[in-house]
């Protein structure tokens, strides 16, 4: 696979220059079944070194993507080999892990599909992926990241775009039930999605298979998370929202077909993640800390530290970060993570590397589930379990790409 630049059309009539991976922004859809293997050769043609990181993936620590810990970045011109066995089902991205506000921000994302070993009574899928550009009214970038928004929610971007298009319409097979899979592959952006009038399900969400429940009003979808719904789509002609709150996203329009109507699949298997021994497990506690008011400095050539895990922030620019963990964890042992968000700005909380389950909050009712991306809320006190499982040297991070690169990032060693 290819990373180059590409000029494409976001707004009607206008260029915009952004980078791809194999010929697409967002990048193209990989797919791969379930306990096989992914080899890839990636080629780095664009102006700028970079890596692949593919989220959510359990996988070895040499090819986790990330530059100075787990390999050195791709430089213009030259390539690197990724091979991994993909253990888990499901719904998962990949994107670059250097400079990520602008790399991410041109469009270096993409969907990586992991199917089950076996059929799961689904015969209609879509992938959509959800991103919105930093451009303005003629195509042009604008700043991927702003140091005001950095100390807040994040820069956002002004044009929404389904699979790189703006109020794009998708077609579902009328009365079918459909996989649809969301993947918010944005910088910044978490979407609270509604489909309103809609029949759905959700069947997993960040990768890993849920009972199946009603989708319910909305659901809050932050950066780098994902949900597997299955739709069933109305008479052929009608049209189905898909909204950000009161904003529509784009829409889904049923279309006529031939076959029976669909039945709602059974759920689908679980994939095969350690259960933590919650009883015998070790409490770790990390705080998430905004401290933009007293140190913003950006005098020293180096990014501002406005925000800290347990006192401490990250320094983007510095490649010997991960030589000093935030936490050592023994491999094979179970431990209960006590996330404490002290700030008034919610952070999806990511692990490289390992799932983690969360298991409860003090704001709301927790099914417990596994997943790699927690949407932790403002000041919100959450636990989330896991098998500490993957040896390794592990980013452990906010996935709000100007929060990471201001502070909101750590390493996690396994041994």
């Amino acid at each position: 696979m290819i990373a180059a630049p590409l000029d494409v059309e976001l707004v009607p009539g206008h260029k915009t220059p952004a980078w791809a991976f194999g010929g697409s922004a967002p990048g193209t859809e990989l797919r791969v079944r379930q306990g096989e293997w992914l080899r890839l050769r990636f080629i780095n043609q664009l102006p700028v070194e970079t890596t692949i990181h593919w989220h959510g993936i359990r996988l070895p620590l040499e090819m986790d993507g990330v530059p100075y810990v787990s390999q050195l970045p791709v430089k213009p011109g030259e390539y690197f080999d990724y091979k991994f066995r993909v253990p888990d089902a499901g719904s998962y991205w990949y994107h670059p892990h250097v400079s990520s506000s602008e790399e991410l921000g041109r469009g270096l994302v993409g969907p990586l599909i992991v199917e089950e070993r076996e059929p799961t009574g689904f015969r209609h899928e879509r992938t959509v992926s959800l991103k919105s550009w930093h451009v303005d009214e003629e195509g042009a970038f604008t700043e991927f990241s702003v140091l005001r928004e950095a100390a807040r929610e994040g820069t956002a971007g002004r044009l929404s775009t389904l699979n790189g298009i703006a109020q794009a319409v998708i077609e579902l097979p009328a009365g079918q039930i459909t996989r649809v899979r969301l993947l918010n592959l944005d910088n910044t952006v978490t979407y609270r999605l509604n489909l309103p009038d809609a029949e759905a399900q959700i069947y997993a969400l960040d990768g890993n298979p849920v009972t199946p429940r009603p989708f319910g009003d909305e659901y809050w979808l932050g950066p780098g998370m994902r949900i597997c719904l299955a739709i069933k789509a109305p008479t052929a002609g009608e049209e189905i929202s898909l909204r950000n709150g009161p904003v529509r996203l784009g829409t889904f329009r049923s279309v006529a077909n031939n076959d029976a109507p669909g039945e709602w699949p059974p759920e689908l298997p679980a994939n095969p993640v350690a259960e933590p021994d919650l009883e015998r497990a070790e409490k770790i506690n990390f705080n998430f800390e905004w401290v933009g008011s007293v140190s913003v400095n950006t005098d020293n050539g180096k990014p501002p530290s406005l925000w800290q895990i347990n006192g401490e922030a990250w320094d983007i620019t510095d490649k010997t970060c991960a030589d000093r963990p935030i936490a050592k964890l023994k491999l094979g042992q179970s431990y209960i993570f006590e996330l404490k968000n002290m700030t008034q700005y919610q952070h999806p909380i990511h692990l490289h590397g390992m799932s983690f389950k969360v298991i409860a909050s003090n704001r709301r009712k927790i099914i417990p589930y596994f997943t790699d991306t927690f949407l932790l809320g403002r000041n919100e006190r959450a636990r989330v379990a896991l098998v500490a499982d993957n040896p390794g040297v592990w980013m452990f991070h906010c996935h709000v790409i100007d929060h990471m690169e201001t502070g909101l990032m750590a390493a996690i060693e396994v041994s």
